[in-house]
């Protein structure tokens, strides 16, 4: 807890040393409908209603209502010099209500743009954020907001410190090379602490910062982590995971039960990488287990970047949100007005072996189930596939597993040095082999000629078996022009021992594949224009030589959820 003293101090501060925000609204009111006729934006994963969208800033709970705070250009579809924070409000992270836009710029410390940033919940549960401004010489520094009034579960203003900026450019670093502040933590000393992405000479850099009032900052003798050659870290994220439980940890616990994940957005490859390690606050170190390569670890091998994590202590979680932008142009962006989508919500852990973190969409998903539809004990021959009936295959959420038998005949593939995307690439859906590929074809037309197929292959090595994960985009869309990259990934598991299980979230042009119960994760987004609405078809397939036995299949329609509407107004905590 924050000492007497630095808490009164501090609250001194906050009464006396911030103004107003100036800003322009996005009140349900004044939001524009959609253009008509738009079958790629979303039924229930989170988009403004119009104009550009990226990074979600600050998430939160405060008061009986989550927070999504995220990066909008209110002038139109493309990312602007000129960036706010548009805000949100939702009593479950899935039907969203529009505020007011709660930071805009206009001083002298962010008067080019106001960039992301992060929410920390201080003793007393009064919430402030911390967020990079582009200052008026075109630098990038870090400044401390609050909400006006705290009895508002909305907390529909903000105030920006008139002392800001907090945290100025460090000597020798470029000016565009200093953002993203992170959750602050508070350990036992009494110090808040926060990093902050940085690199010099393409060393990758946590700039380290301590605090004992929120407001007065100084960086550490030694960054919390570098790693040489990586470029710029953007969007920043540190905390703990249980190495024992699957519930989320308050960002402030350290002791002997927990490991830290230090996740950076590494901006030269828009992939977010994270690393799990040790970390002793009393002399600042942290020594990860796996160090940071382009091989490393991922959060999601598809379309994801930016990504934040924050605690939720109502359910005991932590939750991950993530930017998914667009594949398609901006003169697309420009003609359908608008660009971004967020990933769906996902819990995230440390895995039983210690070695990765595991992912899966939040529980609320279900409250938008209808129309249920199962399968068990499906045996596919070479060249066959199932169509999943009774669902709709536009808008839906499934899960299967898969058993295999004979494995002893898989074909044999050395993992190391390998780039599984790579082997995805050259050995797509349409390729024969033993076992695989066999998955799913998503948003696919009755005749197949438009599919995104999402499938696995099971190679051997020296005795042990290799998984292969791929989301192959190549015949997802008869348009020209579009990105149709195909991803790929090994998942950690043991078809000997597990079946090799498959869940996908299908929204209308986002795909998002958990393999192996959430180790592996793709994202992938597509623009069907034959499999649309009701013309959309969803097929579990096999195209190996070898068969493959769907031990379980369920999958349910997912209605429309509630975003970008008042309906939820009203119904916060007093």
């Amino acid at each position: 807890m924050m000492p007497t003293a630095t808490l009164t101090l501090f609250l001194i501060f906050l009464t006396l040393g911030f103004h107003h925000v100036r800003s322009n609204t996005l009140t349900p009111e004044s939001l524009p409908s959609s253009p008509p006729e738009q079958p790629h934006r979303t039924a229930f994963h989170f988009q403004p209603p119009q104009n550009w969208m990226n990074d979600p800033n600050g998430p939160m709970y405060y008061n009986g209502l989550y927070h999504l705070f995220y990066q909008y250009n209110p002038s139109g579809p493309l990312f602007a010099e000129h960036m706010y924070w548009a805000h949100s409000v939702s009593h479950d992270l899935i039907n969203w209500t529009p505020l007011d836009i709660a930071i805009a710029p206009a001083e002298p410390f962010d008067l080019i743009s106001c960039w992301s940033g992060s929410a920390t919940i201080l003793p007393g549960n009064k919430p402030v954020m911390l967020y990079t401004g582009i200052d008026s010489e075109n630098r990038q520094v870090q400044n401390l907001i609050e909400p006006k009034n705290l009895s508002d579960p909305y907390l529909r203003e903000w105030v920006k410190y008139t002392g800001n900026p907090v945290i100025n450019l460090p000597d020798g670093i470029q000016h565009d090379d200093f953002r993203d502040p992170t959750t602050a933590w508070l350990a036992d000393d009494g110090k808040w602490r926060i990093i902050v992405g940085s690199q010099k000479d393409k060393k990758g850099i946590a700039f380290l910062y301590q605090s004992e009032d929120f407001v007065n900052w100084s960086m550490h003798e030694s960054p919390l982590h570098e790693v040489a050659g990586t470029g710029i870290w953007e969007c920043p994220d540190f905390f703990p995971v249980w190495v024992d439980s699957t519930n989320g940890v308050d960002t402030s616990v350290m002791n002997s039960r927990v490991k830290h994940v230090l996740k950076v957005g590494l901006f030269d490859y828009q992939k977010d990488y994270y690393m799990i390690g040790d970390y002793n606050f009393v002399n600042e170190n942290y020594v990860p287990q796996n160090e940071l390569t382009l091989g490393t670890l991922r959060y999601d091998y598809g379309k994801y970047y930016a990504s934040k994590s924050f605690f939720d202590p109502v359910k005991n979680r932590r939750i991950l949100l993530a930017w998914v932008n667009e594949s398609d142009s901006q003169a697309d962006d420009v003609a359908k007005g608008w660009s971004g989508v967020h990933s769906f919500p996902r819990s995230i852990w440390l895995d039983k072996k210690q070695k990765q973190l595991v992912q899966w969409p939040i529980k609320e998903i279900e409250t938008l189930y209808e129309n249920e539809a199962t399968v068990q004990n499906k045996n596919l021959e070479d060249g066959s596939s199932h169509e999943i009936l009774g669902i709709t295959a536009w808008q839906v959420d499934v899960k299967l597993s898969f058993k295999l038998n004979n494995l002893e005949e898989a074909e044999k593939l050395d993992p190391s040095g390998v780039d599984p995307q790579l082997v995805c690439s050259e050995m797509d859906a349409s390729k024969k082999g033993k076992f695989g590929p066999f998955g799913l074809l998503a948003l696919a037309s009755h005749d197949l000629t438009e599919q995104t197929a999402i499938f696995f292959r099971v190679f051997q090595n020296n005795g042990r078996y290799i998984v292969l994960m791929c989301s192959d985009q190549s015949r997802s869309s008869t348009r020209n022009g579009l990105d149709k990259t195909t991803y790929g990934a090994f998942v950690d598991i043991d078809p000997q021992q597990d079946e090799i299980s498959l869940r996908t979230l299908i929204d209308h042009s986002i795909v998002e594949s958990f393999g192996g119960g959430g180790k592996t994760c793709i994202t992938a987004r597509v623009y069907p224009t034959l499999a649309i609405k009701d013309e959309a078809h969803l097929f579990a397939f096999n195209n190996g030589t070898e068969s493959v036995l769907i031990t379980e299949l369920s999958a349910w329609s997912v209605k429309k959820a509630r975003i970008n509407t008042e309906e939820n107004v009203g119904r916060a905590s007093q």
